[in-house]
């Protein structure tokens, strides 16, 4: 399970389940399995993590007992007694990669370490998991930072060592790889088909060769130049366009785009700690969602266009007075 973005000006973490945040039961889970010695990749919202645990109250969520006119208190259970908790800020824009490499020196030697988000609970067995983790070898996540072919990943893990001995196609952010490798000496794991017949798909598409590349840069061109198109034509008919949502790769279409105030107006964002701010590098002003309400834009620009079935489904009201949603992404759709 993860959460969306909260409602309340709180980190996801934080958000609270019975008396404890959701990062308090996620660390819970390990210490439960003999795992207690953490570190917190902090970023946003590092100040009211590192305050909850520097202001924490062992008698909220254990027995104790209360004398001396409430003057002594007995615990009669810890929880975080044995915990050791590491705080580090690792940035507000890191990827989960730049995060685990900037706490690199404080997992020292150890063999095995595990990541988590930390706005994630499962009720999976541990122990089952480590122990599958030991004989099947390394799961890798990394964030979208760049998109690397199965050819080359297979160089990079070679470098290492290790073999990728299968692979699998999948449909997530429009098409990922889950690859499974192993160690090099591993006799027990065989190269199955599907490697081979992924990398000679990939050698047929010119996965090695700049040209490919070079077409993609264009439809690339091709697609900003559309979405201006569509921005422009329709401020010069007078309508009024506003944008949901302020996520990272919508600031990455907004600057690439070069687009700003001039085409589009504002943009709203449920994050508190985004509202009364503004987008950075295009400088859009941020609202909170209730400005659509107040405005009545004729158009409603969709940032996050991943969610787009979600946010129609919310914002369905702007229908009333005749206003319309801009799908950007892969082509410029209006619904």
């Amino acid at each position: 399970m993860r959460l969306r973005e909260m409602p309340q000006p709180v980190p996801k973490p934080m958000a609270v389940i019975g008396y404890r945040p959701l990062l308090w039961h996620l660390m819970k889970y390990y210490s439960h399995y003999g795992h207690n010695d953490f570190v917190l990749c902090l970023g946003y919202g590092a100040d009211v993590i590192k305050g909850t645990f520097l202001n924490y109250n062992e008698c909220v969520s254990n027995d104790f007992v209360l004398s001396g006119g409430g003057k002594k208190v007995e615990l009669l259970r810890k929880d975080i007694e044995d915990w050791r908790i590491t705080f580090v800020d690792t940035g507000q824009n890191a990827s989960v990669g730049q995060r685990l490499l900037r706490v690199r020196k404080f997992v020292g030697e150890d063999e095995i370490f595990l990541a988590n988000y930390a706005d994630g609970l499962t009720d999976l067995p541990l122990p089952s998991l480590v122990d599958y983790f030991k004989a099947s070898g390394d799961t890798i996540y990394h964030e979208h930072f760049s998109y690397l072919s199965f050819t080359t990943v297979e160089k990079i893990f070679a470098a290492h060592g290790l073999i990728l001995f299968d692979v699998e196609e999948l449909t997530t952010h429009g098409g990922s790889l889950r690859i499974y490798a192993a160690h090099g000496d591993d006799t027990r794991k065989s190269v199955l088909p599907n490697v081979a017949a992924l990398k000679a798909r990939e050698n047929e598409w010119g996965v090695t060769q700049l040209q490919p590349y070079r077409a993609f840069g264009r439809e690339v061109e091709a697609t900003k130049h559309r979405i201006l198109q569509f921005l422009m034509e329709e401020k010069a008919k007078g309508k009024s366009i506003a944008g949901y949502g302020a996520p990272g790769k919508g600031n990455t279409l907004l600057n690439y785009c070069g687009i700003r105030t001039d085409l589009l107006e504002y943009t709203v964002d449920r994050n508190p700690y985004k509202q009364g701010k503004f987008t950075p590098g295009t400088r859009i002003p941020i609202y909170p969602p209730e400005h659509i309400k107040e405005t009545k834009p004729d158009f409603l620009f969709l940032l996050p266009w991943n969610l787009k079935d979600e946010i129609i489904a919310q914002n369905s009201f702007i229908r009333d007075w005749g206003g319309r949603f801009v799908i950007p992404i892969p082509e410029v759709q209006v619904s």
